[in-house]
């Protein structure tokens, strides 16, 4: 998934520690077999077609295919609360098969 850190309207954007803090909350008690968080800067046209530039994170979880519909569930209420949390206007999310080995 991949979070946006500027807020629209102004204010101040999303702090390390606020998201942290929203991963410790959403994300760990969904998915608490692990988790890895990259900071990057992206971009990408919001709704009005401005080509919006922003610190980010991005967030990879990895969870056996078998529990694919339930972290798909779990996934997209991850989103919907950091858009409403931060008040995003949306978040990204690609979805890929992988072999994983730990």
């Amino acid at each position: 998934m991949f979070f946006g850190t500027e807020r629209p309207g102004g204010g101040p954007d999303v702090t390390d520690r606020q998201f942290m803090a929203f991963v410790d909350k959403e994300v760990t008690p969904g998915f608490p077999d692990g988790l890895t968080v990259q900071s990057g800067h992206g971009q990408w046209r919001d709704v009005s077609g401005r080509i919006e530039k922003e610190r980010s994170y991005e967030l990879i979880l990895l969870y056996p295919a078998g529990q694919a519909s339930a972290s798909d569930r779990r996934i997209e209420e991850i989103r919907r609360a950091y858009e409403k949390t931060f008040r995003q206007e949306s978040v990204g999310r690609v979805d890929d098969r992988a072999r994983a080995d730990f």
